[in-house]
């Protein structure tokens, strides 16, 4: 798979994510990466990427800050999860999401996806 491209900016409702791409053309190797991308082509994962970049959480604290449903919420976390860009651990009776390691990225700003890191602008998120 090639992807030609050196920024894709995604807006959803007055937010702003930036995929910003190592180079103008990536041969793919990974087949993964292309399933990646489109998982978090939707702007409620990308808020909960953005959330668990800053703390591992439980469900009902994502559900508060998003404003979704508890059911729709449990979705998009195991879309994330079957992506392997999220792991839920127990604690407890509850469940703990984080990031998953090989996805956090050393700025603690953006989302390693290997070919590719997304970026978070800080400053324009509704959830914050």
């Amino acid at each position: 798979m090639l992807v030609f491209a050196s920024q894709i900016v995604y807006h959803m409702n007055c937010v702003s994510y930036e995929l910003i791409l190592n180079s103008l053309l990536i041969m793919v190797h990974d087949p993964t990466f292309a399933r990646k991308l489109k998982v978090l082509s939707d702007g409620t994962r990308l808020a909960v990427m953005e959330l668990l970049m800053k703390k591992p959480s439980h469900v009902g604290p994502l559900v508060e800050a998003l404003g979704v449903e508890q059911s729709l919420l449990s979705h998009h976390l195991k879309v994330l999860r079957e992506a392997g860009l999220v792991v839920a651990n127990r604690d407890g009776k509850s469940v703990l999401y984080s990031l998953a390691p090989e996805v956090k990225a050393k700025s603690g700003k953006a989302i390693n996806l290997g070919d590719c890191q997304l970026l978070f602008k800080p400053g324009q998120h509704p959830h914050r």
